[in-house]
């Protein structure tokens, strides 16, 4: 079929549906819903059989929907109707919710019923659970309706709040007056759940030193206390804040915008209070070793179970930025000398990592040295891990990756890869040519000519298109949990083989053959020369692209790539 996907972003869930239903042998074209003048264009210019909606934040006009069966995609259950779904399951602590695919009517989420799936709520933030719980509901709903729609013969059910298995209800839009903390008499939980309902978008509004700011996401503390409300500890760029019985961490800010002022943007909470308000606020450093024991917030984990090393790390969007990649770095040679055999690398659940940080490069005060330290940062992590000949390291790919994440993952002797997760393994979009030592490690799995294609392409690739192509090795069904204990199990195993050794063996002998024949430093050397230049030149594309990606400039008309 001809499936034309219309959304208010090209975002994960977009992304998966798009790469899920082109595997399928659909023929799939993507709008951004930028104007209901340009959706008719492209509606009749590509002359879909069907319309569905992935993400979407406006209405669909009556004439498009009543020409045409267009499909929208709602994180709620059946009979729930609203823009603020996940956030009220939040903040209501709902043990499960789900998603539901309705057809598009004149009420806003009130269509005919073509599919539903639930799927239990976790103990995590609000985008975390979309791009993981959600996102496999969402798909599996998703499928089934086009499925249904393509067979003909399915008769979507009327929405009808009498039948037992319709639970859910209209609801307002879940705005700041829920969202506000009492330090002085919210729990540790509410307050949690509170930081957690916005942790990407919109933030809580809250106020620090007589100025207003937006906290993005919370983590729990285990051991610090003080006066609820004030600042008792930084680390890694969050600062931790006390409640009433116990205390938060607060990774990112984003300063409340003045009125006329500039647009402000996400960066690390230190960064944005700035040393003035953060004199004798004592810095706590905790590290991997202890982090994997405890119930607080660090960026970077290890562990060991049965010759098995396991770095776990989680870095918020994805981005890693200069300090984050050292301190990862850090951690990886600590894990180095652990008398271990295979090393595991990537977080328990959601991004695996998306590349150099840009919110931190473009508040940075001369963002082209940053980018410059970034890159380098970057680099020099890639080529620790392309430089371990006596341990097998694993990338075990959770979820999404994209740019130098993607890069960062196949500096691994292996990667394994969740099957839900959607692979960007390029840098096109954002006017880079790229480092991490992609034109050594990339053309070596996939060939020069798949490897061309992948970069200048721009598009998602599936995890189940990665394993064919051999961009990735396994590749596993399940959710997180279920990808995780695979992944400890298989390594396991691995660790506990005779061949073992004799790999490690060969593993040595290729790195020797692989640099004499071209040395890792010339593949980097020739990299960077295009970066320095992407960096530094008045005319490169970068710091507009970069500057539109932090302050989310919505672009003019749907970008060409994305046109089938």
């Amino acid at each position: 079929m001809r499936i034309l996907l219309v959304a208010s972003a090209f975002n994960s869930l977009t992304q998966r549906v798009h790469a899920e239903l082109r595997e399928s042998g659909h023929r799939v074209g993507v709008e951004l819903a930028l104007g209901d003048d340009m959706l008719r264009a492209r509606v009749a210019q590509f002359e879909p059989d069907l319309i569905l909606a992935p993400m979407l934040t406006r209405a669909i006009p009556e004439d498009i929907w009543t020409e045409h069966t267009v499909l929208i995609v709602h994180p709620g259950p059946m009979g729930d109707r609203g823009p603020s779904s996940l956030d009220w399951a939040m903040y209501e602590n709902a043990p499960e919710w789900g998603v539901t695919v309705l057809q598009a009517v004149a009420a806003m989420d009130a269509g005919p019923i073509w599919a539903s799936a639930q799927f239990p709520m976790r103990d995590c933030g609000k985008s975390e659970l979309y791009r993981n719980e959600v996102a496999d509901a969402a798909v599996r709903a998703a499928l089934a309706a086009v499925a249904r729609f393509e067979s003909g013969d399915f008769t979507p059910e009327p929405l009808d709040y009498t039948r037992p298995d319709v639970r859910g209800q209209l609801r307002p839009y879940h705005g700041q007056q829920f969202r506000r903390i009492n330090w002085s008499a919210d729990s540790t939980a509410t307050v949690l759940r509170k930081l957690r309902a916005a942790d990407s978008q919109p933030g809580v509004v809250d106020q620090l030193f007589g100025r207003e700011y937006f906290l993005h996401s919370g983590h729990h503390e285990d051991r610090l206390r003080g006066v609820p409300g004030t600042i008792i500890a930084t680390r890694d760029g969050a600062i931790c804040r006390a409640t009433i019985d116990g205390a938060v961490w607060l990774p990112q800010l984003r300063a409340r915008r003045a009125p006329g002022g500039p647009v402000t943007f996400k960066q690390p909470a230190t960064d944005v209070l700035g040393p003035e308000f953060l004199v004798g606020i004592p810095e706590i450093p905790v590290t991997p070793f202890e982090a994997a024991t405890r119930n607080t917030w660090s960026e970077v984990r290890y562990r060991e179970h049965r010759e098995v090393g396991y770095l776990e790390f989680a870095f918020a969007g994805g981005a890693m930025s200069t300090a984050q990649c050292r301190r990862l770095l850090a951690a990886y040679r600590q894990a180095c000398d652990r008398p271990i055999d295979v090393l595991v690398l990537g977080p328990a659940r959601d991004f695996f990592s998306n590349g150099i940080h840009l919110n931190v490069i473009e508040g940075a005060a001369d963002p082209a040295e940053e980018s410059w330290q970034n890159i380098n940062a970057m680099d020099d992590l890639v080529e620790a891990i392309l430089t371990t000949t006596d341990k097998l390291v694993i990338s075990a790919v959770t979820g999404n990756a994209a740019a130098g994440g993607v890069m960062l993952a196949l500096a691994a002797d292996e990667v394994w890869c969740r099957e839900s997760a959607v692979l960007n393994p390029h840098y096109r979009l954002m006017g880079l040519y790229g480092s991490e030592y992609w034109t050594y490690t990339l053309p070596r799995r996939v060939g020069a000519e798949a490897a061309a294609r992948l970069t200048r392409e721009t598009l998602p690739v599936s995890a189940r298109a990665a394993g064919a192509l051999g961009l990735v090795d396994r590749v596993v069904p399940g959710d997180a949990t279920e990808f995780r204990s695979w992944v400890r199990q298989t390594a396991e195993e691995l660790a506990a083989a005779p061949e073992l050794q004799d790999r490690l063996v060969h593993k040595k002998q290729r790195r020797v053959e692989d640099e004499a024949r071209k040395p890792l430093s010339a593949y980097r050397a020739e990299e960077l020369a295009h970066m320095r230049q992407n960096f530094y030149a008045i005319d490169e594309p970068y710091h507009q692209l970069r500057r539109n990606f932090v302050h989310k400039v919505c672009p003019l008309a749907t970008p060409t790539h994305l046109l089938a």
